[in-house]
């Protein structure tokens, strides 16, 4: 069973996405379980909805898990735990409740002086708190009840979430438990981002994998373009990157380009609001230049949105759509020209950029010939 243990105290960001996307696919290659878990032990301030968005990422991602808890749920097990340790006499009530370590002779207290004010439970070996004073689990105990109840048999994580493994393994051997598990530290990730963010700019999920796998397992991965399924069958844990690995947006964008280019004509249409592939081809004469859905959005909307006329041109467009709006349906872009041009009587220069900009709200006129396929049946809408 692997996992990806998370807090909800915050947006996910890259580094988390990374953790979570290493702990599938692993799982993934090695037929295992996939856990998440959401470690709400000690979250102080109202996070509420932060757990369902996290989930609604890793479902973005496609990143399918086979259970998920709260580890609040565990609480009474926790404590059950706990319990055990106390009268296995493996762990102590504690007076020295604001300190680091056992400061005085706490084990040898009497069940009268137990009882008195405010105490914590320890472990005698490192001292390790396992209770706080409101009776509630310390996260590194939770963490280590849980791995240990979930058997966990590796933990892929960052370096902050494995620096207390030490404590996590004296717990759980304390408890009986002496499965050795292997750990993983992913690389730190500078320019660390916001995945919510990412979304919001327009970068599709597959991208956003794509270019992660790429930073961390650079040299077994056989082509630069590819999907989570295609790279269980190549990536390599052993082989992932040790060195702080640089998040680039630019980078990114132009994963993102080639990823939309992979997307079924009609689904592209659909994030314009249309179903269908027309719209979608239509998005894609723009993948030169535009690398995002936000990006193709700022060209493919205004196409379709009411042209202003009270521009610098405006009343030659007037001009092109009353004729448009009286015109036949042609097939083909160069018959359209040649009869609408014809009626205007204005001079061919001043027409391409007039019909430019009432067709798509751009003064470029060369891929008019290459976009009227696709907007032939919208054209009444368009040049309104």
């Amino acid at each position: 069973m692997l996992r990806f243990a998370t807090s909800p105290n915050g947006d996910m960001y890259t580094d988390d996405l990374l953790v979570a996307i290493l702990n599938y696919l692993v799982a993934q290659q090695r037929e295992e379980q996939f856990l998440v878990r959401i470690e709400d032990i000690d979250i102080e301030t109202d996070m509420e909805g932060k757990d369902t968005e996290i989930m609604m990422i890793l479902e973005k991602f496609a990143l399918k898990h086979s259970a998920v808890f709260h580890q609040t749920e565990h609480l009474n097990l926790h404590q059950t735990l706990a319990i055990r340790l106390i009268r296995e006499e493996k762990a102590f009530i504690c007076r020295c409740v604001e300190e680091d370590r056992c400061s005085r002779d706490c084990k040898n207290l009497t069940k009268e002086e137990q009882s008195k004010d405010e105490f914590i439970t320890r472990i005698d070996k490192e001292s390790i708190t396992i209770l706080k004073k409101d009776g509630k689990p310390t996260r590194d105990f939770a963490v280590a009840c849980d791995d240990m109840m979930s058997d966990i048999s590796s933990i892929i994580s960052k370096d902050c979430d494995i620096e207390n493994s030490s404590k996590h393994e004296t717990i759980k051997s304390l408890l009986g438990y002496d499965k050795k598990i292997k750990y993983h530290t992913t690389p730190n990730v500078k320019n660390n981002t916001s995945i919510k963010e990412l979304f919001l700019e327009g970068f599709i999920p597959d991208a956003i994998l794509n270019y992660l796998l790429l930073l961390v397992n650079p040299t077994t991965a056989p082509r630069e373009i590819f999907t989570l399924p295609e790279a269980i069958d190549w990536f390599n844990l052993d082989l992932m990157v040790k060195k702080e690995i640089e998040f680039d947006i630019e980078k990114l964008k132009n994963i993102n380009s080639e990823h939309l280019k992979r997307i079924d004509n009609k689904e592209m249409s659909k994030l314009f609001g249309f179903a269908d592939e027309d719209i979608g081809k239509l998005a894609k004469l723009y993948l030169e230049e535009a690398t995002t859905i936000k990006e193709l959005e700022k060209i493919i909307t205004p196409i379709f949105k009411p042209k202003n006329f009270n521009v610098e041109l405006g009343d030659e467009m007037k001009i092109i759509s009353d004729i448009i709006f009286d015109s036949p349906a042609f097939e083909e872009f160069e018959e359209f020209r040649e009869y609408t041009l014809k009626r205007t009587q204005l001079e061919e220069n001043i027409f391409d950029k007039a019909l430019a900009y009432l067709l798509t709200n751009r003064e470029d006129s060369s891929k008019l010939s290459q976009i009227y396929p696709y907007i032939k049946s919208y054209i009444l809408e368009v040049a309104s």
